[in-house]
Order: C-alpha cells, then sequence, then structure tokens
C-alpha cells in the first residue's frame, strides 16, 4: 500500500526521486508540451507518462491545460522554491564545515613546517 504523503515539501522531494520525473520537467523548462511530446525520448507508453505527470500534479511542479482534445502540460517551479531553500540551508552548514577543514588544514601544514624548521637547526 502506498502511503500518501501530505506536507508540500516531502510531496515535491518524492517527485523529485525519479528520474523520468526529472527529465519531464526538464522537457517542461523549454515549454509546455503533450504526452506525447513527453514521452518520445522514453521507452514508455503514454499510460506511464501520464502517470508520472499525475505525480507532478499532485506535487504542484505541473499544471494541465485545456484545448479541445489537447492537454499540454505546464511546468510550475514554485514549489522548487521550497525544496531549494531548504537545500540552501545545508549549503551553508557544508560551506562552514569545508572551512573549519581549511583552517584545520592549513593550522596542520603550518605545524608541520614548524617541526620541520626545528629538525633542520
Amino acid at each position: 500500500m502506498t502511503k500518501t504523503v501530505e506536507d508540500p515539501l516531502s510531496r515535491t522531494f518524492a517527485a523529485l526521486a525519479d528520474p523520468t520525473r526529472r527529465a519531464i520537467l526538464a522537457r517542461l523548462t523549454r515549454g509546455s508540451a503533450n504526452v506525447g511530446d513527453l514521452a518520445a525520448p522514453f521507452d514508455m507508453s503514454f499510460t506511464a507518462v501520464s502517470k508520472h505527470l499525475r505525480v507532478l500534479e499532485g506535487a504542484g511542479l505541473v499544471s494541465r491545460g485545456r484545448d479541445a482534445q489537447y492537454r499540454p502540460a505546464m511546468l510550475d517551479a514554485r514549489p522548487l522554491a521550497a525544496a531549494s531553500a531548504w537545500i540552501d540551508d545545508y549549503r551553508v552548514f557544508w560551506g562552514d564545515s569545508f572551512d573549519a577543514l581549511d583552517d584545520f588544514l592549513a593550522a596542520s601544514i603550518a605545524r608541520d613546517q614548524e617541526s620541520d624548521d626545528k629538525d633542520a637547526e
């Protein structure tokens, strides 16, 4: 049984977890497309692509228009802003961690050079 994800950030990350859905989003950055257009680069049925689109729609990453029989899918990148902000918090963490590592390594190299200089005397 599949568990329904309730919070928007989790829905966004769940939708982005699949490489096919990420490829669909990448294609939609160039403009709207129908299921046939989106299915073309994949070895899958229109039904399978439609299922991926429903997941993306559920996450708010895609909206579907209606023009007679044509239902173009369009990218809606707004949910990605919350995901990006969440990731940015960790970018700061890793930046600070790498800065601390740089400081540690510089101090270690300086100690090693001082030790080598004393040994040379």
